[in-house]
């Protein structure tokens, strides 16, 4: 699945989830609501499995395009392991039945306390919860299966802690192969000019520096140019980078067991708009299949091409206003709901839940092709001229109370929602089957107070 309305389809003029309308959820639950179909995820993730079977790669979650538990129980249920980029992440990989061994702790800017809670349990900022909240005694547990180090400062303090605890961290070095994705300039990570990653000029140094070091092993190599990427050239340079880098280590004597690809694999707004996964899996699999025969290791690190066409926001119209060149269809979710299009300046199709037959959208389109529809701006209650959903949209008439989907927001909807305006964060629902789970009840004002409810002064120095 990888088109907006593959998961998410009209029926008699109203949207369903499977078997399910939406609006029903939406009537049940509230809105601003985000809403899941766990077929969608299954078949989307089973997709990229197949794609890349030829060379065994193992699929490894990117947590932070949609880190709810339930999901990641999911994911985990179809063999996934976990790529998480804070501490926060892991213990929700962990929480959600993931072995330590299958998370990869990746992120440029590890604290020491999180190498701490991600090499010896005892030191998780849970140690104390984790059975309350349903996980096993954290304090028992070991390190993570891997390390994707971005620096030689942090590969450093990782050898100091590793050494103080009495393990062996076990770590890939990012490479930063100077490769364009010719993606958004905040969502690329592969050039020198970005903060992620080592050059690959450096890495056979950096390799020999910790050859002797007891506490660290150097295991692999780690890429992630960037997301979400649509062309296939980016990747191919990227690997062809890594493999010749590869071919210097062992050349010097090192053992290179696991290459990391990252993810960034693209996926759909529009109908049409990127190649589908078996394109790259096409030109990357000759590239790799005769290394992967022989010891080594291929990771991918998929999200947002599992999770984004999985997932459709649901917001109801709260007033119509009509401007001089075009109407505002004002919702209760903005910016704070889901940030891409005022961050990224990035398009969601969106569509009312409900339309006449004449309505039903054919394609998710920038432009769609029919009769008696006007110009719209769907926008939001935060205040900023910021705040908004999709500008300049040809829709049908929609009036207050009118529900509005808005697809692709399965990734990087919720996990980077706020509570801007002292908005409480939407509630999250997964249909699987006829079967429909609120897997995330909506934030209460009441809790975003709790914090400020009690002051306490600090004595200093």
């Amino acid at each position: 699945m990888n088109q907006p309305l593959d998961a998410f389809t009209y029926r008699d003029g109203e949207l369903h989830a499977g078997e399910v309308p939406v609006s029903e959820i939406a009537d049940t639950v509230g809105t601003p609501t985000f809403v899941y179909s766990a077929d969608a995820i299954r078949s989307a993730y089973r997709r990229i499995e197949r794609a890349f079977s030829p060379i065994g790669a193992h699929l490894h979650y990117a947590v932070k395009a949609s880190s709810n538990l339930h999901i990641l129980r999911l994911l985990r249920e179809q063999g996934a392991g976990m790529d998480v980029v804070s501490c926060g992440e892991m213990e929700r990989a962990w929480l959600a039945g993931t072995p330590m061994q299958e998370i990869v702790f990746a992120g440029v800017g590890k604290t020491e306390a999180e190498q701490r809670a991600a090499l010896d349990g005892r030191w998780s900022p849970l140690v104390d919860d984790a059975e309350r909240l349903g996980g096993k005694k954290i304090a028992e547990r070991g390190p993570v299966g891997l390390f994707n180090a971005e620096s030689e400062s942090e590969l450093e303090v990782l050898a100091r802690v590793a050494a103080e605890l009495g393990v062996v961290a076990h770590s890939c070095i990012r490479v930063n192969p100077d490769v364009d994705a010719r993606t958004h300039e905040y969502t690329t990570t592969g050039l020198e000019e970005n903060k992620f990653g080592v050059s690959w000029k450096r890495v056979p140094e950096i390799f020999a520096a910790f050859r002797d070091v007891e506490s660290i092993e150097l295991v692999g190599l780690h890429v992630h140019i960037g997301s979400p990427v649509r062309e296939v050239e980016p990747y191919q340079s990227a690997v062809r980078v890594l493999l010749r880098l590869i071919d210097t280590l062992e050349e010097a004597g090192h053992t290179v067991s696991i290459l990391d690809l990252g993810g960034g694999w693209p996926m759909s707004y529009t109908d049409g708009e990127s190649p589908e996964i078996e394109i790259f899996a096409e030109a990357l699999v000759p590239l790799l299949e005769e290394r992967a025969g022989n010891d080594l290791k291929i990771v991918l690190e998929p999200g947002r091409s599992i999770l984004a066409n999985s997932g459709v926001l649901l917001t109801r119209v709260q007033h119509v206003k009509e401007g001089r060149e075009k109407t505002f269809v004002i919702c209760d979710a903005g910016m704070h709901t889901l940030i891409r299009p005022a961050f990224y300046r990035a398009f969601h199709f969106a569509w009312p839940v409900r339309v006449e037959a004449r309505h039903v959208p054919p394609i998710a389109s920038e432009k769609v092709d029919l009769p008696d529809l006007r110009p719209c701006d769907i926008v939001g209650p935060i205040c900023e001229t910021g705040d908004f959903l999709a500008r300049g949209r040809d829709l049908p008439p929609v009036e207050r109370g009118d529900l509005i989907a808005v697809f692709s927001a399965g990734a990087y909807g919720m996990s980077m929602s706020s509570n801007y305006n002292d908005h409480g964060r939407s509630a999250e629902v997964m249909v699987d089957g006829e079967r429909v789970t609120v897997i995330n009840e909506r934030q209460e004002l009441a809790s975003l107070l709790e914090t400020e409810m009690a002051p306490r002064e600090l004595t200093l120095g």
